[in-house]
Parts: C-alpha cells; structure tokens; sequence
C-alpha cells in the first residue's frame, strides 16, 4: 500500500528530478497547492497573485522509504529558510512547504523542524510551512519530468543538476 506526500520547495522541476531517483517512490507529479484559483495554469501561478505553492505530489512504497526519509531528503534538497525564495526563483509559489495528509505526517513535519532548529543545522530560522493538504492540481504536461526530458536546458544545467549532485552524494545508497 502507498502513501502520498506533497512538498514544495522552490521550483517543482528541482524537487521532482530528485525524487523521481529515490528508492520507493513510485511516482511523482509536478503541479500546484495551496491557492484559491481553481485549474491554475502555471502562468497564473507564476503571477503570484493565485496563493498557490509549485508542488510535486509523491507517491511513495512506505515498506522501503519512510515518510521521515523522504523529509529528510526535502531539507537537503533546498534551502528552508528563505521566505517564498529559492535561489533566483522569488515569489509566495516558491515558498518552502510540506502539506500533510495525515496527523501522523503533520507530527512527524513538525518533530524534524524542531530537531533540525534545536540541532542548528541552518544559520537561520526555517520558514517550512506546514499545512493540510487541499486540491492538487497537476500541472501542465510539458512540466512532468522535466528534467529528464530537458536535461540540457539551461535552468536544468545551472540549478537542477547541481542539486541532483548534492543530492547523489548525500544519499548514494538510497538511489534507484
């Protein structure tokens, strides 16, 4: 049986490059959460003015990779601190967010924030929302899998890949 989780961390296309590599997850969806339009289209989104968050919506084999796992992967991935920024990316849709489906989950997002702050791992304080889940909107088709379908585009070559490398060398024995 399969668990989702759904996380937004600056640009979808990062976050689903990375775990579209991770072992027991099963699928993963680039779209939006977490805004009042409903069926955003990306240009709405990017207006900033919909409140929604670029999200990727994972599905995940809880028999392989725990849901603490996959969050631990979320805060090396990213940069929790910036407030609705990641990089050059700027704007309330690339805030830092995990949106849970579960009181187990909203537990379990809250518990690694307070160890990750007490442990201060980051110089600054983390600005990770979380928050229910509401509607997920997939996005449009030509954001799925982006990164392995572009991998020589420019934003994938200067942003994506050196986080896929971070993410390589942290976690090599959890790849697929």
């Amino acid at each position: 049986m399969s668990e989702t989780a759904t996380l937004a961390g600056g640009c979808f296309w990062c976050l689903e490059a990375v775990y579209e590599q991770l072992q027991g997850v099963l699928n993963v969806e680039s779209g939006y959460m977490g805004g009042a339009l409903e069926q955003p289209t990306y240009e709405a989104v990017c207006s900033g003015e919909t409140g929604h968050a670029e999200v990727v919506q994972l599905r995940f084999d809880p028999a392989v990779i725990s849901y603490r796992e996959i969050l631990e992967v979320f805060f090396v991935i990213h940069d929790p601190t910036t407030l609705n920024r990641q990089g050059n990316d700027r704007g309330s849709q690339y805030r830092s967010a995990i949106y849970y489906h579960s009181p187990e989950q909203a537990a379990q997002a809250r518990a690694i924030i307070e160890e990750l702050t007490a442990g201060q791992v980051y110089a600054q304080p983390i600005v990770t929302e979380v928050t229910a889940a509401q509607t997920f909107w997939k996005a449009e088709g030509y954001h799925q899998h982006y990164y392995r379908n572009h991998p020589g585009q420019g934003y994938c070559m200067a942003v994506i890949a050196p986080k896929l490398a971070k993410f390589r060398a942290k976690f090599q024995d959890r790849l697929k």
